[in-house]
């Protein structure tokens, strides 16, 4: 849990991402803290989130990059009841260092609801960006398509996923099976979500330390779009920590929805499914 540190490993990246070029950059879920929460001092580092957001907000004024700073876990305390709750919270700055809209997870991973507040029936809303609307969700929300279906009714067109997410995720049986079964979901599950919501998918993962191939971290960092599947070819397949700089054509988005029509359904005053109906618009960039 070395916060000061992973903060600077984090600023590297995002000034380096900023030199090639990039407009957004976006961090992992837990990457300040790790997923340590039995840890005695895991709760006063959290208490510790508003400082290091202010400084994200900095770092974006500074070298003028929207920043998502993956997730950062918050400690909140009662006013009346002194009773503390911690929150996981992804948040999207933009290049001025205003922030244009935060997400508490809401589908908590099993061994998180001990420690974790969910957001539970607040609805997934949608950020206006300079990329046009976007959607956050966090790690385990990937499993849930009804989350997707929501923002995209709601006019999302990128959905952002910061995520702590290790190929030890799996059951024993399920290991035994195939060692590899979590990144067979992640990589199989972010091109489905693509496709059947005609958006671009942002999925950001934890990777293990560099010269560490056989980590039980998963990776696979990648922005996925219809029609090209998997974008990033620095991390998209790999395990390790590290960047990559994709160039999106949101056209591809625009062309998807032409092709397949999802969203023309979805909001179908006859659509026989019961999802928000809401509209938005498109736009383009560099992550």
């Amino acid at each position: 849990m070395r916060i000061e540190a992973n903060y600077i490993k984090a600023v590297q990246f995002i000034k380096s991402a900023a030199s090639h070029g990039a407009q957004l950059a976006v961090l992992p879920e837990y990457h300040l803290t790790n997923w340590i929460p039995d840890d005695p001092e895991f709760g006063n580092l959290c208490a510790q989130w508003e400082t290091y957001l202010d400084r994200y907000r900095a770092l974006a004024r500074e070298h003028d990059i929207c920043i998502v700073p993956g997730t950062i876990v918050e400690r909140h305390e009662d006013a009346e009841t002194k009773e503390r709750k911690l929150v996981n919270v992804a948040y999207f700055i933009d290049n001025k260092g205003e922030i244009l809209g935060r997400y508490q997870k809401k589908n908590l991973w099993h061994p998180e609801r001990p420690h974790l507040t969910s957001s539970t029936h607040f609805p997934h809303e949608v950020i206006k960006t300079p990329f046009g609307p976007v959607g956050l969700l966090i790690c385990w929300d990937l499993a849930f398509p009804e989350a997707f279906r929501e923002l995209i009714t709601a006019g999302a067109k990128m959905i952002i996923i910061p995520t702590f997410w290790t190929l030890t995720d799996a059951s024993p049986y399920a290991l035994s099976v195939n060692p590899n079964s979590e990144a067979l979901f992640l990589s199989s599950v972010t091109t489905a979500r693509a496709y059947e919501n005609t958006c671009a998918i942002v999925f950001v993962n934890a990777g293990g330390p560099a010269g560490s191939p056989n980590s039980n971290y998963a990776g696979l960092s990648r922005v996925t779009v219809p029609f090209l599947g998997a974008q990033g070819k620095e991390t998209k397949e790999c395990s390790e920590e590290g960047m990559s700089v994709v160039d999106v054509d949101m056209r591809l988005v625009e062309e998807a929805e032409a092709n397949y029509k999802v969203r023309e359904d979805l909001g179908r005053e006859d659509w026989h499914y019961l999802y928000r109906r809401r509209a938005g618009t498109g736009g383009r960039g560099k992550l």
